[in-house]
């Protein structure tokens, strides 16, 4: 990972100040970098060593950072990782194309692999995740969204970059196919957990552990499975309450819902789900040969569901 980072800090250079300075800024708030570790772990699994798993490592995560900064913008959100967002600090425009120059700068760094088939998952991936964005959007303020609507979403916008993470250390490490999918299978069950436990945790975590606000999601208009499990779960007015909340973006009756999420059992529906995920992505590594990077694998599954942060 030290040395991913240092990919990332020598390719971030620019002509334009500014595009260096925000791109610093949201690449020194840290992170968990899940996806370039995502990449690291299945190549060591597979027995790859080659130095372009860190090349392709900084490519998954300049692509996610980008999306964080598209998505900022788009969700008017002020504080990610516990400090200011970038726009909240240098302004939209300039938020919007420094994510456009970190989504071009990566597509520069996938070519030099010289590998067609890697260039054809991160193109792909980055299709479904922006066509999981402007789902989303439309999504927004609709609280009729059900489970299999919300699970759609997720597994484009966020588990799909997972699962293209998992995917490329397969390949670097010429797997057959079968290997290569249940790595896919691996990585799109992990991401889908992560995305549903985050969403748990707006209802249910710290804001100064988790470094966002909270309640983000409802100003938003999310409906995210919490909401939709509490609704489902909960009385008429109950269920009124939240979706109003969701039709208007409104956060004046959060304490309220927070309440509604907790006693209707709609948190522990949502974990179960996860747990399914978990196992599910537990299950696709039984094909991937026993050491010390699938054990790492394992664990990190299992790790995400006590997940606080």
């Amino acid at each position: 990972m030290h040395e991913v980072d240092r990919v990332i800090a020598a390719r971030l250079t620019s002509s334009v100040p500014l595009v260096a300075q925000i791109s610093q800024y949201i690449i020194a708030a840290g992170g968990k970098r899940l996806r370039p570790a995502l990449l690291l772990l299945v190549c060591g699994a597979l027995g790859y060593r080659g130095a372009h798993r860190f090349g392709l490592a900084a490519v998954v995560e300049l692509i996610h950072t980008a999306t964080l900064l598209h998505d900022d913008v788009v969700d008017a959100s002020t504080l990610r990782r516990g400090r200011a967002t970038a726009n909240e600090t240098f302004g939209n425009p300039a938020s919007v194309l420094v994510g456009d120059f970190l989504h071009t700068r990566s597509f520069q760094m996938m070519v030099e692999t010289g590998s067609m088939r890697v260039m054809e998952i991160l193109s792909e991936a980055t299709n479904v995740i922006a066509e999981g964005e402007v789902q989303q959007l439309m999504n927004m303020h609709d609280a009729s969204l059900d489970e299999e609507g919300y699970l759609r979403v997720i597994r484009s916008k966020t588990a799909k970059l997972f699962e293209a993470s998992a995917r490329l250390g397969a390949v670097l490490a010429n797997s057959p196919p079968a290997l290569e999918e249940a790595c896919a299978t691996y990585g799109q069950a992990l991401g889908t957990a992560f995305q549903i436990i985050d969403d748990v945790l707006d209802y249910d975590g710290d804001a100064s552990e988790m470094g966002k606000n909270l309640g983000d999601d409802l100003r938003e208009g999310k409906s995210t499975l919490p909401l939709i499990a509490a609704m489902q779960r909960g009385t008429d007015t109950q269920a009124a309450i939240i979706r109003e909340a969701i039709e208007q973006g409104s956060t004046e009756q959060l304490p309220s819902i927070i309440t509604i999420v907790r006693e209707t059992g709609a948190l522990e529906v949502t974990r179960a789900a996860a747990i399914s995920e978990a196992h599910r992505a537990i299950a696709a590594l039984q094909v991937l040969p026993g050491n010390d990077y699938t054990a790492g694998l394992l664990h990190l599954a299992s790790q995400l569901l006590d997940r606080r942060a």
